[in-house]
């Protein structure tokens, strides 16, 4: 191999391989759009075998199973392509194949840690109140018709796995070690548990629930309805995107799965953390975020794009077009991830896609995304005072993400030496982000990006 020839090259040569290669995600998409696509034309082919008076597959079930569509493919590509079992980081020895007899003793520890988790679990979805209403209702039953597999599925998965794993000790272990005061468990491990376990109870329930509204949307948009309108158009192909991104999004919650590498390695330890990104999700964003009633109301006497932009199509159809390249940057970033995606989680690190151009091209693009299509500064009532909270609260909501991606950084770089280089390549060859170093080091006189004062949030 030749050596770089310039100190660019150098730098460039340095950028950290990714955890998941760019393929997984892709063939995930591939599965899904096929499924949109059968759905869709679910009549003409129910009308192929002689069925008539079917439409089209628009319901929660369909949106539900689109998620084996998705799914499917980038767990074969992840194991016969990309061979992730094999990696060192799932923590697996495929040539140790202990018996039975001496795993028992671990996986039925394992398996009362795991059935205690999910029992808490569900006793804080039967206390609160917003999982038995709207969207939520369909999370719930969902959940409560896998409840039964799942129980009887974990038994034999744990034996299995506990055969091959380095350390069956694992961090369910040392909470079902816990409740039995079996000796030899640790609180830290008890509490990486309870991270990881939250976090997919919190999100998953939230990612399902979500699942329904967009799918149908999508099936069901006419071409006839929207081919001409550049409101429409965009319209459509912003739920369409999300729809991408809710499905990868929530395959990644729901498949954890250690032969996979997939598995949650580490939660977010730090509270503020916590905070950050849970002010962006129901319940807490409902009395914070978006409309007149709420605290952070950024969207007050306002009529967004469309009607500000009416009575020029040429400018419809651009401003459409650029929501809908903001929206594919989000949605990109999600599919880059491929079978990990998660909030407040480290389960191997990023770097290509939209993660070449700037860390966090996700919070980016929807911040952007809501100047663009909110257009607080423009209000309905013609107040300057209105226009003057509208801007004054998207600003702080864009500070609220702003803090969210720092701590996310913070987490990865105390967990991951990788991360490390991946953060100081960006610093200096990142598009986006290089550019945004320098002109923050020029108004701080720092130098390195990620110091301690300046990532360490509070605990």
């Amino acid at each position: 191999m030749s050596e770089p020839s310039s100190p660019t090259e150098a730098k460039a040569a340095a950028m950290p391989q990714s955890d998941v290669s760019p393929a997984v995600g892709f063939v995930g998409l591939a599965g899904l759009i096929i499924w949109i696509i059968f759905c869709r034309n679910f009549p003409a082919i129910a009308g192929a075998f002689g069925v008539d008076g079917v439409g089209v597959m628009s319901g929660p079930h369909a949106a539900l199973t689109a998620m084996l569509f998705t799914a499917g493919p980038m767990a074969a590509w992840s194991v016969l392509v990309d061979k992730v079992h094999l990696n060192p980081s799932t923590g697996l020895d495929w040539s140790l194949k202990r018996s039975k007899a001496e795993i028992i003793p671990f996986a039925i520890v394992k398996i009362g840690g795991l059935w205690a988790t999910w029992a808490v679990l569900a006793g804080l979805y039967f206390l609160c109140r917003w999982y038995w209403d709207g969207n939520y209702l369909f999370a719930m039953k969902v959940l409560g018709t896998a409840v039964i597999p799942m129980i009887v599925l974990s038994v034999p998965y744990v034996i299995w796995l506990d055969r091959y794993m380095k350390e069956p000790r694992d961090h369910t272990w040392h909470f079902g070690a816990m409740l039995i005061g079996r000796e030899g468990w640790d609180a830290d491990q008890v509490k990486k548990h309870w991270r990881a376990w939250i976090i997919k109870g919190f999100f998953g329930a939230f990612m399902i629930s979500i699942l329904p509204p967009g799918f149908a949307e999508v099936v069901e948009a006419r071409p006839i309805d929207f081919l001409t309108n550049p409101v429409l158009m965009g319209g459509v192909l912003i739920a369409l995107l999300f729809v991408i991104d809710v499905q990868i999004g929530t395959v990644g919650y729901l498949f954890t799965l250690r032969p996979l590498d997939a598995h949650i390695r580490s939660g977010n330890p730090f509270v503020a953390g916590w905070l950050a990104a849970l002010l962006c999700y129901p319940p807490f964003v409902w009395g914070l975020i978006g409309n007149n009633n709420q605290v952070l109301s950024y969207e007050s006497n306002i009529a967004k794009w469309d009607y500000w932009l009416a009575g020029s199509d040429t400018v419809l159809w651009m401003w459409a077009a650029w929501l809908v390249f903001l929206t594919a940057i989000y949605a990109w970033a999600t599919v880059a991830f491929g079978i990990r995606f998660s909030n407040l989680t480290y389960r191997g690190i990023i770097t290509h896609g939209p993660f070449r151009y700037t860390r966090h091209p996700a919070y980016l693009s929807k911040n952007l995304f809501w100047w663009f299509s909110a257009m607080p500064f423009l209000v309905t009532s013609g107040s300057a005072v209105d226009a003057i909270r509208n801007t004054f609260f998207l600003l702080i909501v864009n500070a609220i993400y702003y803090w969210r991606a720092r701590t996310e950084e913070a987490h990865l770089l105390a967990e991951d030496q990788k991360y490390r280089e991946y953060f100081d390549w960006m610093e200096e060859n990142g598009v986006i982000t290089a550019r945004l170093a320098q002109i923050k080091r020029r108004i701080l006189g720092r130098g390195n990006g990620r110091s301690a004062e300046s990532l360490h949030p509070a605990e």
